[in-house]
């Protein structure tokens, strides 16, 4: 059993945090024994550890931080040896001389079974994909469709069955957000201002997507973006310090950035509190690798 500290409901931060843990003490703490995680609490090796219990610490950094400081987050694992595995029990069960199945064993095999897919692959849900598995469908919207696989392992009268049913789902496509924009509404003339419905549209489309910036070549940053400015960027203003002193958000990518922004008849996309936005040019975001919801 392994817990993690701080909780993430993220099982992608959960393996993030492993696969530091591994790659610092795999060959030497771990006795070199490569574990199946569920990305939750469950994990298991080939074979016993050499602890029964034992507390790793390991530190991650946050690419949606600013503050280095900040951005570096220390997790504490903990892991316990809660029990063995033991196979026998399915082996009289897939010989007839048992009615019960062995669902736990089963429920171990099958995290064992999709450790190295949940590595190599998009995992959605129970279901990987991958660009690999064939060609990208185009289906508009700025979405395309990727193939993928569902896995599950059964017991049958043959012995242990590993049933795969093709899958497909719908990612964004790897461009800008202005392009995402431009082919989402259908839009030809990047120059015109967007309408209140088309603002409504996106904010659906966006919201809870992670972005990062390609503003900085040195440095990506990464955001959730939670909404969308109800004016456009030209009229968009901050503040830059505690007399009030406001700067507009062209003003502030030119000065600091020397980048001149191209869209300001556009709304910007916002990330954060209504109380503290971080306001985002659509212009220098792209979508990380998501599935559309």
């Amino acid at each position: 059993m392994v817990s993690i500290n701080p909780e993430s409901k993220s099982r992608a931060v959960n393996r993030e945090v492993l696969s530091e843990l591994i790659k610092l003490h795999g060959k030497t703490s771990l006795g070199g024994k490569l574990p199946a995680y569920d990305g939750r609490k469950s994990l298991y090796t080939a074979g016993s550890l050499p602890f029964e219990s034992e507390e790793f610490s390991v530190t991650l950094v946050d690419p949606e931080k600013k503050d280095k400081e900040k951005a570096e987050r220390e997790y504490k694992i903990t892991i316990l040896i809660a029990g063995r595995t033991d196979l026998y029990h399915l082996q009289q069960f897939l010989k007839g001389r048992q009615r019960d199945m062995p669902q736990e064993t089963i429920q171990v095999l099958d995290v064992v079974l999709r450790e190295s897919p949940s590595w190599n692959y998009v995992t959605v849900s129970r279901s990987f994909f991958s660009t690999t598995f064939g060609h990208r469908g185009d289906i508009g919207e700025g979405l395309e469709c990727w193939r993928g696989y569902y896995q599950s392992l059964c017991p049958t009268q043959m012995g242990l069955s590993l049933n795969i049913d093709i899958s497909a789902t719908s990612f964004f496509k790897p461009v800008t957000v202005v392009q995402f924009v431009l082919e989402f509404l259908n839009l030809r003339d990047a120059s015109r201002p967007l309408t209140d419905r088309d603002r409504v549209k996106i904010k659906k489309a966006l919201r809870g997507v992670r972005v990062e910036t390609n503003h900085q070549e040195d440095q990506i940053r990464r955001y959730k973006i939670t909404g969308i400015t109800p004016v456009p960027m030209s009229q968009l203003t901050f503040p830059v310090d505690e007399r009030g002193t406001r700067m507009s958000v062209v003003q502030y990518f030119m000065q600091r950035y020397k980048y001149n922004l191209q869209y300001t008849s556009w709304p910007c996309l916002q990330s954060g509190s209504d109380a503290r936005p971080v306001y985002l040019p659509m212009e220098v975001l792209c979508p990380c690798l998501l599935r559309h919801i």
